[in-house]
């Protein structure tokens, strides 16, 4: 870009506040914004690098210009330098805390890093700057649902539902918060909705059909599962939660199956060995099958071993030593 017209931005971007405080020091402030232009034209060529050395001479220049340090987190973002993209837009929001775009990115960087506590303070504040932004409030509320704090994740989940109530990925939220609230009918509820906005969504039908399984309306559970493999014959979850299905159903063999299967597609399905596991040692209790019992202790030292900390994990262990003897 000629230096002429350089210039003439900075000049444009000093009258528009961009630069409040030209005495003594304008002509400084004015050659960090012509360090700014110079990296928004580079980085549109795809040089990132090269922009980032001109924010960070224009940042020593002047340390409180907080576009630089917008620019800068934007393109650390892109790059997939998530430390350095923070660290940025902390800096543009404390110089800047009323820049919407500054807070959000700041929230989707956080809620990437899985810092949730960064990335709820992040979005709160978006929304507080633009209350119906649908991003901002399904933001706020995924990170809420990450921390467990379910009741905020409600509150953001129905601002977001109020904003825009035809979006599957609010309604699938929202079953999942109900889920873990044990408000089973209001989960089925946000399900059904969701798979009627998007029909085939597979996640959305075991997460529906794992509610049926919990409260004993099995039939329906195995239906959606069963029509999940229709779509998606390899979806290791549905075999998993099959095998769970015929497991209390007392099909044992059939359990076996499905869970078998479930670990040919993912061999670090912890649920799959520990529910074969079960299964191979009520068939080998039946049985008197010591052989199935070794078999059995192995699945279960599998799926400690892919995941030691898991729910019931002392129930595990007594069983792993009561039949390894």
């Amino acid at each position: 870009m000629p230096r002429a017209i350089r210039g003439d931005v900075a000049i444009f971007l000093c009258m528009t506040g961009v630069i409040l405080l030209c005495s003594g020091g304008c002509a400084q402030k004015q050659q960090a914004v012509e360090l700014y232009v110079d990296a928004v034209r580079l980085r549109q060529l795809s040089e990132n690098e090269k922009a980032i050395e001109k924010l960070d001479e224009s940042l020593q220049i002047n340390q409180q210009f907080s576009l630089s340090y917008s620019l800068l987190g934007e393109i650390y973002r892109e790059m997939w330098d998530y430390e350095n993209s923070a660290e940025s837009y902390e800096k543009a929001t404390g110089l800047n805390p009323w820049s919407f775009d500054d807070q959000f990115n700041l929230g989707k960087v956080y809620q990437v890093m899985e810092k949730f506590k960064k990335a709820v303070k992040a979005f709160v504040k978006a929304r507080e700057l633009k209350p119906y932004h649908l991003e901002a409030n399904i933001g706020a509320a995924k990170s809420y649902y990450k921390l467990k704090d379910y009741d905020n994740a409600l509150i953001y989940g129905h601002h977001a539902e109020k904003i825009e109530p035809n979006v599957t990925e609010i309604q699938e939220m929202l079953g999942d918060v109900y889920g873990f609230q044990k408000d089973y009918s209001q989960a089925i509820n946000s399900y059904k909705r969701a798979l009627e906005l998007d029909i085939n969504n597979t996640k959305v039908m075991i997460s529906l059909a794992v509610i049926y399984l919990k409260t004993d309306r099995d039939e329906f559970g195995k239906e959606l599962l069963n029509s999940v493999l229709q779509i998606d014959p390899n979806n290791n979850r549905a075999h998993q939660y099959l095998g769970y299905y015929y497991l209390r159903i007392g099909k044992i063999s059939s359990a076996i199956e499905n869970y078998s299967r479930a670990i040919e597609i993912d061999a670090r399905d912890w649920e799959a060995y520990r529910g074969l596991g079960v299964a191979f040692m009520l068939t080998a209790i039946n049985e008197e099958d010591k052989a199935l019992e070794s078999k059995a202790v192995e699945q279960l030292h599998m799926s400690l071993d892919i995941k030691p900390d898991q729910p019931r994990r002392k129930r595990l262990l007594r069983l792993i030593e009561k039949y390894s003897n």
